[in-house]
């Protein structure tokens, strides 16, 4: 039954307006490469050509209200390999912000209302002093315990420093001990950084939920706080989204950063390859097997081919390029796990995990003992969707495995190793 209270758009004349230059939707051939290569093809009846056909035919009240515009992560693979170069990802957006409140799932809109409720800007509502406490504690814990990092820093709103840091919520709220390998991995390299008690947060749930003023609002909120410091670079750790929503939402906000914006992963290979991060593969006598994801948000729809890249190299470079195992497709071309996008938010457990079946056996496929990603949504989403269909591959950070190979990991920061990974280092 329709649902009076969502009011309905234009989606032909909204679609008409987000063409690429030179695209018609009138030379479109149906071919299909849009569904073929969606993962939440089916789910609610829906999918990629459907919703611009149903468009194209002024089908406005069903589109208006159909749930698939919260299953549809907005990963643009439909938009990567469609010969239109169509963005059918900004009708999604556009639908979901149409949606009132009361209405949008709860999990991503509570998301957003927690973000905008601190000067941190944290999903979790984790409030500037909080931080601050949570890294001064955990600080002094390691100095206490490890004794080849009594000096250990992780500097606090320090102005000047090159690096401007964020951080995935997740870590201070319930996984404090992953904060650390990181640390560690600046005091090798002699990295100039700092965390900040404003806008330290990496997530941005607002963006998911349509809602532009909110966006725009946390956004606004991180450009100052970076420029409040002076630093050079503002430093995406492995948090997928929390990139594209920085870079993308300065371009459409119009708005001016006297900083540039940078993916960890990019240093990670820049530190490598100049010796910074001695490591090697040498601690994997077991030859056991890895594979990599390649999250949407930082490879598809910001870097491309160049980040994907770096990966394969750091992970080459970790474990012996004879154990790395791609999976296929892989880089630009992969698939969404179907974390991103609010989707492990929006509490459609079931459509979720329907649309995960895809990545579990793109993995599966692999025979990988474990999946690197620089991104907490792929983590979370590849970790139950591994549990659900019973796989048998472990999840990790590239921080963890960064640290095992330089024979740094301490006892606390070894969560996410499986027996066979703990075995060589106990």
């Amino acid at each position: 039954m329709a649902d009076s209270t969502i009011p309905t758009i234009n989606f032909k004349e909204k679609a008409m307006e987000l063409l690429p230059e030179g695209a018609s939707f009138e030379a479109c051939l149906t071919c299909g490469l849009c569904s073929s290569g969606c993962p939440a093809s089916g789910i609610e009846n829906m999918d990629p050509r459907k919703f611009i056909r149903m468009a194209m035919l002024g089908m406005d009240a069903e589109l208006s209200q159909t749930p698939w515009v919260w299953c549809c992560t907005q990963c643009k693979r439909c938009q990567h390999v469609c010969p239109m170069n169509i963005d059918i990802s900004q009708l999604v957006f556009l639908a979901r912000g149409n949606w009132p409140q009361d209405k949008k799932p709860s999990g991503i809109v509570r998301s957003c209302q927690m973000i905008r409720s601190t000067d941190s800007t944290s999903a979790m509502g984790l409030p500037p002093a909080d931080f601050v406490f949570v890294v001064e504690d955990v600080l002094q814990e390691v100095r206490e315990t490890q004794p080849a990092f009594r000096h250990l820093q992780a500097p606090m709103d320090k102005t000047g420093a090159f690096f401007f840091v964020n951080q995935n919520s997740r870590e201070p709220m319930s996984e404090p001990d992953e904060m650390v390998p990181l640390w560690k991995i600046f005091d090798l390299v002699g990295a100039d950084w700092t965390y900040s008690s404003k806008g330290w947060a990496a997530e941005n749930f607002c963006m998911f939920s349509g809602d532009e003023e909110a966006w725009y609002e946390v956004i606004r909120k991180r450009v100052d706080a970076v420029s409040e410091l002076g630093c050079k670079v503002w430093l995406n750790t492995e948090c997928g989204h929390s990139y594209y929503t920085m870079w993308h939402g300065l371009k459409r906000f119009g708005l001016a950063a006297d900083f540039a914006l940078e993916s960890l992963i990019t240093y990670y290979a820049r530190w490598i390859r100049e010796g910074k991060l001695p490591v090697n593969s040498r601690w994997n006598t077991r030859k056991i097997k890895f594979t990599v994801q390649d999250p949407c948000m930082i490879v598809r729809k910001a870097y491309g081919e160049s980040i994907a890249l770096d990966m394969r190299f750091v992970v080459k470079s970790l474990v012996g390029e004879e154990n790395f195992i791609d999976m296929q497709p892989n880089r630009s071309a992969n698939y969404c796990c179907g974390g991103g996008g609010g989707f492990l938010q929006a509490g459609m457990t079931d459509h979720r995990r329907t649309y995960g079946k895809r990545k579990f056996d793109q993995i599966a496929a692999t025979g990988a003992a474990y999946v690197l990603t620089p991104c907490h949504n792929c983590h979370s989403q590849m970790e139950d969707i591994g549990h659900f269909y019973g796989g048998s591959y472990g999840v990790v950070h590239f921080w963890t495995l960064i640290c095992l190979s330089l024979g740094i990991l301490g006892e606390n920061e070894r969560t996410y190793l499986g027996p066979d990974l703990l075995a060589l280092i106990d």
